[in-house]
């Protein structure tokens, strides 16, 4: 087992994003792993209480434990509701179609 962790911390802006790469002790926590990025003192605006977290695309809490080479992504939250937005497109009759349509039978 290695003495350190190699650690990415992730914040995703609209047009730009953080990543942050880190070397820890073995043990080391989600949350530890985002203090020590500096994340949180360069965008004021993540709150831990708020935002989502998750290692790898996972969701994750912040208690988790991390293992090496672990990517830790601090999500954003979502400006509108996509559910939201399907029920005003069928409301204004838009339909929103899947895939490239059906395909010829012959």
């Amino acid at each position: 087992m290695s003495d350190t962790l190699r650690i990415e911390v992730v914040y995703a802006l609209p047009t730009t994003q953080q990543i942050v790469g880190l070397k820890l002790p073995p043990g080391s926590t989600v949350r530890q792993a985002i203090d020590a990025s500096g994340l949180l003192r360069k965008h004021p605006e993540i709150d831990l209480t708020k935002y989502k977290v998750g290692v790898f695309a996972k969701l994750a809490k912040l208690d988790a434990a991390l293992r090496d080479q672990d990517r830790v992504e601090i999500y954003r939250p979502l400006i509108a509701d996509p559910k939201e937005v399907r029920k005003q497109r069928a409301a204004e009759g838009k339909v929103m179609k899947k895939g490239a349509g059906e395909a010829d039978s012959e």
